[in-house]
């Protein structure tokens, strides 16, 4: 997989490890922007990092390359990334859709992902891309926008009350492992059951 940096093609095994912004020189430069087909690769990968299976199991489950694919093939104008101006380096990125209902006056935005390196939170980055994104569903009609995150993701749901999202409702997910079920069922037959 290549990557451009400062107009070189490198493998993503040459890139070098970036430097995180150094939090008491201020701000680091950074600009938002619509996501372009140059930015899948780095968008994808910043998600592994970000949603992993120890730290958010579900959204772990569900974070594949098919989701920002699909998403900037559909939606191009809901997939925005944070760019370091300095480094060149994707450092945050906020995907969403609309939902359009049948007999229904109300036209929905779901935020899908939304996810800032580490290094990059805590200096408004995050909010900058939702207020981006926020703006991009007004001027489309959006009247309401939707988002889900994990209960105990306490960052995540402060992060979200602060954008002036309320009414938190719970929801339950479920998972049912087929190997363990097939095993089972095995078991029950080898002994007679059914």
């Amino acid at each position: 997989m290549a990557r451009r940096l400062d107009n070189t093609i490198m493998t993503r095994e040459e890139v070098p490890d970036q430097k995180e912004p150094d939090k008491r020189s201020g701000r680091p430069s950074v600009y938002i922007r619509e996501m372009d087909i140059d930015d899948l690769a780095a968008v994808f990968h910043l998600g592994e990092k970000l949603f992993t299976a120890e730290e958010v199991p579900n959204l772990y489950r569900t974070w594949d390359e098919y989701e920002v694919t699909g998403l900037f093939q559909t939606d191009p104008e809901f997939c925005l990334v944070a760019e370091d101006e300095s480094m060149g380096l994707i450092v945050g990125f906020a995907l969403g859709t609309t939902i359009e209902k049948s007999r229904s006056a109300w036209k929905y935005g779901h935020l899908i992902w939304l996810g800032v390196r580490p290094g990059y939170q805590r200096f408004g980055v995050g909010e900058r891309l939702f207020n981006q994104l926020k703006g991009r569903m007004e001027e489309k009609g959006v009247r309401i926008i939707l988002v889900d995150t994990e209960a105990d993701n306490l960052g995540a749901l402060k992060f979200f009350r602060g954008m002036g999202f309320a009414g938190p409702q719970e929801h339950i997910y479920l998972s049912l492992n087929l190997e363990t079920q097939k095993k089972k069922n095995g078991e029950r037959h080898a002994n007679g059951k059914s």
